[in-house]
C-alpha cells in the first residue's frame, strides 16, 4: 500500500508537473506566436521601406531628368528669342537701307524727267526755230508723273530743280 500511494502521489506529482509544462508550453508558443508576428510585421515593414526607397530613387531620376529637359527647352527658347531680335534688328537695318534706296530711285527718277524734259524742250526749241512753239512742263506735271510712278508706300516729294535756259 506505501508504494502503490507513492505511486500515486508521484503520479499526482507527474500530472501536476504535466499541467504546469503544457501551461509553460502554450505560453511559449503564444510568446513564440508574437514574435514572429512581430518578426513579420518588421519583415513586411522592411520590405515596404524598401519599395519605398525605390519609388523615391526612382522619382528623384525622374525629377532630374525632367529638369535637365526643362533646361534644355528653356536654353533653346532663349536662342530662338535671341535669333529672332537679330532677325529683327537686321530687317529693320534692311527696311531702312530699301527706305533710303526708294528715296534715291524717286530723285533719280524725277530728275530724270527733268533731264529728258530739257532734251525734249532743247529739240523743240531747235525745231521751233522753223515756227514752231514750245511748253515746258510745269513742277505739278512731274509730281504728278512721281506719284504715278510703280514705287508704293509713303515718299518724300523729290526735289527737282527747274532750269532756264
Amino acid at each position: 500500500e506505501v508504494q502503490v500511494d507513492e505511486l500515486q502521489r508521484l503520479l499526482a506529482g507527474m500530472e501536476k508537473e504535466h499541467r504546469s509544462l503544457l501551461l509553460k508550453m502554450k505560453e511559449g508558443e503564444a510568446e513564440l506566436a508574437r514574435l514572429r508576428s512581430v518578426e513579420g510585421d518588421k519583415l513586411a515593414e522592411q520590405d515596404r521601406s524598401a519599395q519605398l526607397e525605390k519609388e523615391v530613387a526612382m522619382l528623384r531620376e525622374k525629377i532630374h531628368h525632367l529638369d535637365d529637359m526643362l533646361k534644355s527647352q528653356q536654353r533653346k527658347v532663349r536662342q530662338m528669342i535671341e535669333q529672332l531680335q537679330n532677325s529683327k534688328t537686321v530687317i529693320q537695318a534692311k527696311d531702312a537701307v530699301i527706305q533710303e534706296l526708294k528715296e534715291k530711285v524717286a530723285y533719280l527718277e524725277a530728275e530724270n524727267l527733268e533731264m529728258h524734259d530739257r532734251i525734249e524742250h532743247l529739240i523743240e526749241k531747235q525745231v521751233s526755230r522753223g515756227g514752231h512753239s514750245s511748253r515746258a512742263r510745269s513742277k505739278s506735271e512731274y509730281v504728278s508723273r512721281y506719284e504715278g510712278s510703280t514705287l508704293t508706300g509713303p515718299k518724300p516729294l523729290p526735289l527737282i530743280r527747274v532750269v532756264e535756259t
